[in-house]
């Protein structure tokens, strides 16, 4: 049996399945369900917990600034212009042979941008102008294999 290691510093996002960018972080890979506490008369053993609904995180991606891509996306919402669009989150994991190999695929589905930051700036600082991208969706699916 072999045993994959993901590393948590080599992944690339997808968006509408063309590779825009690495992104220095990623966070908000995270799902949770709600649930309703029901007591039934009678039964003091436990309190029974049903599932009501599913909520997701917002995304959070964080890169150097390199292009407008998403600037663009974000203003044209500002502007009115609302489009949700397919996003990947992909991370490789190492071969024995010292290649990479796309593992673990996130996607996401009907992202939109509901919050931009642009570089904070700074004189006499050598630190790249970094940008983040704040991001809605409708849910997540996890693909092994990165297909």
């Amino acid at each position: 049996m072999s045993i994959k290691r993901f590393g948590t510093y080599r992944f690339f996002v997808e968006l509408d399945s063309l590779t825009i960018a690495e992104f220095s972080e990623a966070s908000g890979l995270q799902s949770e369900i709600e649930t309703f506490k029901w007591q039934e008369g009678g039964n003091n053993g436990f309190v029974y917990n049903l599932p009501v609904r599913t909520s997701w995180s917002q995304i959070v991606l964080k890169r150097g600034l390199a292009d407008l891509t998403f600037w663009n996306w974000y203003n044209d919402c500002v502007n009115g212009t609302f489009k949700r669009r397919g996003l990947s989150i992909t991370i490789y994991s190492f071969t024995v042979s010292g290649g990479q190999a796309a593992s673990l695929r996130w996607n996401v589905a009907a992202a939109l941008p509901v919050k931009w930051s642009g570089p904070s700036l700074k004189a006499g600082s050598n630190e790249l102008a970094f940008e983040t991208i704040e991001l809605s969706h409708q849910g997540l699916s996890l693909v092994q294999g990165g297909s």
